[in-house]
């Protein structure tokens, strides 16, 4: 296989996830397969649903620091498998992400050998999270600098002056070069950098480090945090998203149709796909619809 999109699945919890991006992609003809990397604690009858729904899974061994080397907040417990979708050397999305337009050109994306590609993190810390970075502030956020339309083709560039939350990425959507060696050095420094305990956000602050200088800023648009719709009016524009990220602890799964006021329109973009998905598997796959359906939250 020549070029993919990849994701991460480690619990039955996230198939409503995976399946509706998959079928998201579907909706705007993409051109190259979703792929699941799988882990050992995902169980036999979610696997059968994948293949069933055509998506092909790569078994892989879960990814993380030597035991004690790292610990997350409770608030961020959720992100403990992240460190393994590392594994990955393609255009890598999270499964709480659907596609709203085609961006199959992320493939053809010029980017030298040992970087990356990926869209900033936004650090104006909405929520006021306590455990949250202090210069993690709309100030510092690269989003404040950019606005509409110059933020669809120019992201905000890092310099040596840049506040120092410039250079975090979201891992949402990543574009990596295929190479082992490259690998192998992401490996290495996972074991061995002393920097990984002070980690708050595991995959994204490793590559924000292990790329620092090595990074390729993409617009907004390829990875549209959900949170930017509310706090960077300036910038967002419904109709230019590639692909939307459902962003904090909250997947549009978890909540009951309409019972987050503030995200309703991006959660009604993926309550519509979903509506698709079931259309599709309650004629090809009812037992499988059933145990997807079975994670979805109910009035």
């Amino acid at each position: 296989m020549k070029a993919a999109y990849v994701t991460l699945l480690t619990k039955n919890s996230y198939l409503p996830g995976v399946l509706v991006l998959h079928q998201s992609l579907l909706d705007v003809s993409a051109k190259y397969p979703l792929v699941v990397m799988a882990t050992a604690g995902l169980p036999a009858d979610g696997k059968e649903v994948l293949t069933k729904r055509g998506i092909d899974i790569v078994d892989v061994e879960s990814l993380s620091p030597e035991e004690g080397r790292h610990t997350l907040s409770s608030t961020d417990v959720r992100f403990t498998d992240t460190w393994t979708k590392l594994r990955s050397r393609v255009v890598l999305i999270d499964s709480d992400m659907i596609i709203r337009r085609n961006m199959d050109e992320l493939m053809d994306l010029e980017l030298p050998s040992d970087w990356i590609a990926a869209a900033h993190a936004c650090a104006c810390n909405p929520r006021k999270l306590s455990h949250y970075p202090k210069d993690w502030i709309p100030a510092n956020c690269a989003y404040t600098a950019v606005s509409h339309p110059e933020g669809l083709t120019s992201p905000t560039q890092i310099t040596a002056d840049s506040p120092r939350t410039y250079g975090l990425l979201n891992s949402g959507t990543v574009v990596i070069n295929p190479s082992t060696e490259l690998a192998e050095s992401i490996h290495n420094y996972l074991a061995t950098s002393p920097l990984i305990p002070t980690f708050s956000f595991p995959d994204q602050d490793l590559l924000a480090n292990f790329f620092a200088g090595r990074w390729k800023a993409l617009p907004w648009c390829y990875n549209a945090l959900k949170t930017l719709r509310q706090i960077h009016q300036n910038l967002w524009r419904d109709e230019e998203i590639r692909c939307v990220h459902y962003i904090l602890h909250q997947k549009p799964w978890h909540a009951p149709r309409g019972s987050v006021p503030e995200d309703e329109v991006t959660y009604g973009w993926w309550w519509a796909d979903y509506d698709r998905l079931r259309d599709a598997m309650k004629e090809s796959d009812p037992e499988g619809w059933e145990l997807v359906d079975s994670h979805v939250a109910k009035a």
